[in-house]
């Protein structure tokens, strides 16, 4: 017997008849005599249809300007999972799985007080043991809890995977299964590279990366949580029939598992090649060299809300000036030139440029830390198809790219072939 968390997406529980599918997946590990708590989403397009109504509701009669109080929003839009965790309660009952439904606030889960946007603090799963004691499956509205206020504070999108993983933690369980509409964790994206393959194994630093640099698989936050308390998870497809051979594994059941490297024996190079589309490039020449120009500059950048995110740095000969050159989402540009206008003559730069429409290609790999030349095996391969790079970062195990958009696809299928990650 094992404790399981499992974690349903938006696109699983969409309908009734998909929640009956769901609870299929529930009674299989139920009737192997597992212990098990069910994470869920709200019903597909239900959140954006909460988040449409609170804009339109915060809207003054007459006036376009929306301004709303984020603790409404929380009691708002928290009430999607809630629909979907009674919803599945009651289906689990009808076919005679002992089941209840739990809120955030009933278990209770701790979080700060920023509405919206809440960081989990702390998670009591003594009553959720209890339960699982008496035979009772828990089923969890996710992407909740309550903050200091003692008001409902919703974790923000994605934010179901962060509280599967934090319950994981909480209630010591043995595995985490994260139930999506993919089937495990691609070495790249199927829909660019049809030969990119499913990975069996895949570490925490690997996934945190593919997760932050543009893998849509996970949410960032839930990986870091994994990472932190080595919650095992597994990325499993809610679409297969729960009833098919190897689902009830409990060892090596079909997707792919997130788990700490010493689990991983045989270790690639490069595991992936994730990509993120929509970047701008913003240019500062001839920036004042001297101490404080940077904080002076991403200070209020980070203040705004603006995620930088390649930063490099060239100084001039003479060493009096240096370009400055950072990555922010397209969708931040004007705000980001706006905050850059407002801070010129304090920081003291000549001239601001921005290309919008560029492309961050990243190869990812813990085995990269004691290989030499992998980085020179990218820029080679994208130079022999005529891939301009703009910028370059690295870390230990990552080398993230920046290249003109229109380039996007090829770039990911050459690095993805060069690498051998789309041979058996």
């Amino acid at each position: 017997m094992a404790r399981i968390v499992m974690k349903f997406g938006g696109t699983s529980v969409a309908d009734i008849g998909r929640i009956r599918n769901v609870a299929r997946h529930v009674k299989r590990e139920v009737d192997a005599g597992h212990e098990v708590a069910v994470v869920v989403s709200a019903m597909a397009g239900k959140t954006n249809e909460l988040v449409g109504w609170v804009h339109e509701a915060s809207k003054a009669e007459g006036s376009n300007v929306n301004i709303y109080d984020a603790r409404e929003y929380d009691a708002v839009v928290a009430s999607g999972e809630q629909v979907t965790s009674g919803l599945l309660a009651l289906v689990l009952q009808s076919i005679g799985v002992d089941a209840r439904s739990w809120h955030g606030w009933q278990i209770p889960i701790r979080t700060d007080n920023a509405h919206g946007a809440a960081r989990i603090l702390d998670i009591d799963g003594t009553e959720l043991v209890r339960r699982f004691g008496l035979g009772q499956v828990a089923v969890i509205a996710g992407f909740q809890g309550i903050g200091p206020d003692n008001r409902v504070a919703t974790l923000g999108r994605g934010g179901s995977d962060t509280s599967a993983v934090a319950i994981a933690a909480a209630v010591k369980a043995d595995r985490c299964d994260i139930y999506t509409d993919v089937d495990g964790v691609y070495t790249t994206d199927p829909r660019i590279e049809p030969k990119a393959r499913r990975m069996a194994r895949i570490s925490f630093e690997e996934m945190l990366e593919m997760a932050s640099l543009g893998a849509k698989v996970l949410q960032v936050r839930s990986v870091e949580l994994a990472m932190v308390h080595k919650v095992r998870t597994f990325v499993r497809s809610s679409f297969e029939d729960p009833d098919a051979p190897g689902m009830g594994d409990f060892l090596n059941p079909p997707g792919t598992l997130i788990c700490d490297e010493d689990e991983i024996v045989e270790q690639q190079v490069v595991t992936g090649i994730a990509y993120a589309k929509d970047e701008a490039q913003i240019s500062l020449r001839r920036v004042a060299d001297r101490p404080g120009v940077a904080g002076g500059i991403f200070g209020p950048l980070a203040e705004a809300n603006i995620n930088v995110d390649m930063i490099v740095q060239n100084i001039s000969e003479d060493g009096k000036s240096t370009d400055m050159t950072f990555t922010v989402p397209s969708g931040d540009v004007a705000k980001a030139l706006a905050v850059l206008d407002r801070v010129r003559q304090t920081v003291g730069f000549d001239v601001v440029q921005h290309d919008e429409g560029m492309s961050k290609i990243s190869v990812i790999g813990i085995g990269m830390r004691s290989h030499a030349g992998v980085a020179a095996t990218a820029f080679k391969a994208l130079a022999e198809k005529s891939i301009n790079i703009r910028a370059i970062t690295t870390s230990e195990i990552k080398i993230s790219i920046l290249i003109d958009g229109p380039y996007t696809e090829l770039a990911v299928r050459t690095l993805h072939s060069v690498y051998g990650l789309d041979k058996q």
